[in-house]
C-alpha cells in the first residue's frame, strides 16, 4: 500500500496580505475622517471667536465697554487663540470682524467673520 501526502500549505499567505491591505485602506480612510472631523472643529472655533470679538467690539463702540472697538477685539480673539484679521466700525456702531486660527498641522487657517452691532 502506498501513502498519498496532501498538502495542508496550500494557501501561501494569500488571505493575510489580502487582511493587511484592507486594514491598511480602513486606517487611511480612518485618518481623512479624523482630519475632516478636525477641520470642522477648527472652523467652529474660528466662527466662535469672531462672534465673541464682534459682540465685544459693539459693546465697545456703543460704549458700553470701555477701549476702541478694534483693540478689544483684537484681545477678545487673541484670548480664543485666534488672529484678529479685519475690523471695520461701520455707521450705527455695526462692527464686523474676521479672524483666522491656525490648524495645529500647518495645512492651512480655519477663517471666521462676524457682524454685531445694536439691536434694531
Amino acid at each position: 500500500m502506498k501513502k498519498v501526502l496532501v498538502n495542508t500549505q496550500s494557501e501561501c499567505g494569500a488571505g493575510t496580505v489580502l487582511a493587511l491591505g484592507l486594514g491598511a485602506v480602513v486606517m487611511a480612510l480612518l485618518l481623512g475622517l479624523l482630519l475632516l472631523a478636525q477641520a470642522g472643529v477648527m472652523a467652529s472655533r474660528a466662527a466662535s471667536a469672531a462672534d465673541l470679538a464682534a459682540l465685544a467690539a459693539a459693546d465697545a463702540a456703543r460704549g458700553l465697554a470701555s477701549g476702541e472697538p478694534c483693540a478689544v477685539a483684537a484681545d477678545v480673539s487673541a484670548k480664543q487663540d485666534a488672529k484678529l484679521t479685519s475690523c471695520t466700525v461701520a455707521a450705527g456702531n455695526v462692527v464686523e470682524v474676521g479672524t483666522e486660527l491656525a490648524h495645529p498641522f500647518r495645512w492651512g487657517v480655519a477663517t471666521g467673520r462676524a457682524r454685531a452691532g445694536p439691536p434694531p
